[in-house]
């Protein structure tokens, strides 16, 4: 019944104790017996438990009876990066109620709130709680009172856990049942299940990961993706407990997996809507908004024989996090490969991590860059995602960059430090908001291109480890902005080319040409290494050539005889620099693009 039925979320900033919580509820309601448990049961992915953080919206259904009744607990665990909000978007749509966790000891935190306005937009009923209190110095009334300063909500409905220790979790479950609403549907009207999340087995094909909204679907019926339109026929049906434990149908409101036999990933969309073929839906459900890769890179194989290989580690992984983008793409100096599209750089660095270690395929990464638009004298307005492909400079009327709301919270005391740190990076302040006395959120408006390169670093350094972030896009602004073209030989070399404010394009180019003079080797005549905007060169540096002795074999004599000999080498050397080509090794890249991230 679906009165019995509770589907929610757990939603908070990055290392506040979702994926602890979640054990304890596991522990609770007896979903995993003591021998199978461990801790973090639903990061099931290694670089998840190298790096301590979710990375992956992971799914749980428990039973729990609380005053004599039953019920179905749906349980989505979130990540909490502000690159991984896309995860929370999708797991907030599947989902009637939200679990808000604060630390006890950090107090709100900047995704605390981008979170929190989140789940409020969707209309999700929030049950906040404050977690840790089990540290030695956690502060949970103050932070319940910033709770209510800050978000408004009722310190009376807030309460206090422990995911480590268990203390209150069971209170936080029946609030769960007292308070989140069951799910809304037609159990006896045409299937509609929302496809939210899925991934690639090699054996069974593509599983989906559904929400019955509408319905009930069976194993052996014949269902149909109405954004693709195929037809498949249900092989088997499923819950997560938190392993995927099959059974033979989902009803109205429940969540579970799919499979169907489905071999081509193409045919599987996130957000699509799953129908019966012989009683279809008269319209699908909404579906999701789809997300806006903010930064871009190339991905290129070391070898070229790893290319099919590096394809189809791509379409799995797009297939299992779908605000990941890619196309081919190909360069002059790198090969064949791919250009990838991603929400932030730690999104950026799992994705590369994952193709490495799943597919056993040694990557080349390029510099990492954000969506520029270029408006030419013509009028046109153009989407440009690599540096190879904004206009020349003659052709442009202006460039504009993707600009980010930012906020920033940090103790008070080093307030000064942060405001020096964005006022370097071109920030605009907004407004300053005081938590309580100890504790300020800062707004700015920033260039997107600021944020990506090593801001978050820098900021934590300047507050030592205190300051938290978060950012979203407010749209594209005009700005002084060059297109800085690295030519070796006087041939421009695509994979080096970069966009910047034009007060940093010579400091960055100047670092670029001292990278590669010290990485490329010497050849027999001399390599000149320019950066360039238009037809200003910006900084030079010059690779001295090989210089071979051929006047060894003369013993004395006339000097003529020598000084024949060297014209001859130096007619020789000219005539190779203007055929000849400079051979970049892979470390000159590597190099170059590690020293432009430190």
């Amino acid at each position: 019944m679906l009165e019995h039925i509770r589907n929610f979320c757990v939603i908070a900033h990055i290392d506040h104790g979702k994926s602890t919580l979640a054990d304890r509820f596991l522990q609770l309601t007896h979903c995993v017996s003591e021998r199978e448990f461990h801790d973090l049961m639903l990061d099931d992915m290694e670089l998840e438990r190298e790096r301590g953080i979710t990375i992956k919206a992971s799914c749980a259904t428990m039973h729990y009876e609380t005053g004599g009744q039953p019920y179905d607990l749906n349980l989505i665990d979130t990540p909490g990066h502000v690159d991984f909000s896309y995860e929370v978007a999708r797991s907030l749509r599947a989902c009637e109620g939200a679990v808000l966790l604060v630390d006890a000891n950090q107090g709100i935190e900047a995704q605390t709130v981008a979170n929190f306005e989140q789940a409020r937009a969707e209309g999700l009923m929030i049950v906040p709680a404050v977690t840790k209190i089990d540290l030695p110095d956690s502060r949970p009334l103050e932070t319940m009172a910033e709770m209510e300063q800050t978000l408004g909500l009722d310190p009376d409905g807030i309460l206090a856990v422990s995911g480590k220790t268990g203390e209150g979790v069971d209170r936080l479950l029946e609030a769960i049942v007292a308070r989140v609403p069951p799910p809304q549907g037609d159990p006896e009207g045409p299937l509609r299940a929302l496809v939210f999340d899925s991934f690639y087995d090699e054996y069974r094909g593509v599983v989906v990961y559904v929400r019955v909204v509408d319905g009930r679907v069976e194993e052996g019926q014949r269902v149909t993706m109405l954004g693709s339109g195929r037809s498949y026929e249900v092989a088997e049906l499923g819950m997560f407990r938190p392993a995927m434990t099959r059974q033979p149908s989902l009803a109205c409101g429940e969540v579970g997996y799919l499979i169907a036999g489905i071999k081509n990933i193409r045919d599987v969309r996130i957000g699509d809507t799953i129908t019966l073929t012989d009683h279809p839906a008269p319209r699908p459900l909404p579906g999701y908004r789809e997300p806006k890769p903010m930064v871009y890179c190339g991905l290129f194989p070391q070898d070229n024989k790893d290319l099919p290989a590096l394809r189809t580690g791509l379409g799995k992984l797009s297939l299992n996090d779908s605000s990941f983008v890619y196309e081919a793409e190909t360069s002059d100096a790198l090969g064949f490969g791919f250009r990838c599209g991603f929400l932030g750089l730690l999104h950026m660095e799992i994705i590369q991590e994952r193709l490495e270690r799943e597919n056993n395929i040694p990557i080349i990464q390029t510099a990492p860059n954000v969506t520029y638009e270029a408006v030419t004298r013509s009028g046109d307005v153009l989407t440009v995602d690599r540096p190879a492909r904004m206009p020349p400079l003659a052709e442009l009327a202006e460039v504009r960059e993707p600009w980010v709301g930012l906020s920033i919270i940090v103790p008070v005391q080093y307030i000064g430090n942060v405001m020096k740190l964005i006022e370097r990076r071109r920030g605009v302040h907004q407004k300053t908001e005081f938590f309580s006395d100890q504790r300020v959120m800062i707004a700015h408006e920033m260039p997107l291109a600021e944020v990506i390169c090593d801001f978050f670093d820098k900021l934590k350094s300047v507050t030592r480890g205190y300051g938290t972030m978060d950012y979203d896009l407010i749209g594209y602004r005009s700005g002084d902005l060059v297109k800085v073209d690295i030519l070796i030989n006087a041939n421009p070399v695509d994979a080096l080319s970069f966009i910047c404010h034009r007060s940093e394009a010579q400091g960055r180019g100047r670092r670029i040409v001292q990278l590669l003079r010290k990485r490329i080797e010497r050849h027999l005549f001399a390599v000149p290494i320019q950066a360039v905007v238009g037809s200003q060169v910006l900084a030079r540096e010059t690779i001295s050539p090989l210089r071979k002795d051929v006047t060894a074999k003369c013993y004395g004599g006339d000097v003529t005889r020598k000084r024949k000999l060297r014209e001859k080498q130096k007619a020789g050397k000219k005539r190779m620099k203007a055929v000849g080509s400079v051979y970049i090794p892979q470390e000159a890249f590597l190099a170059v693009l590690e020293g432009e991230e430190s």
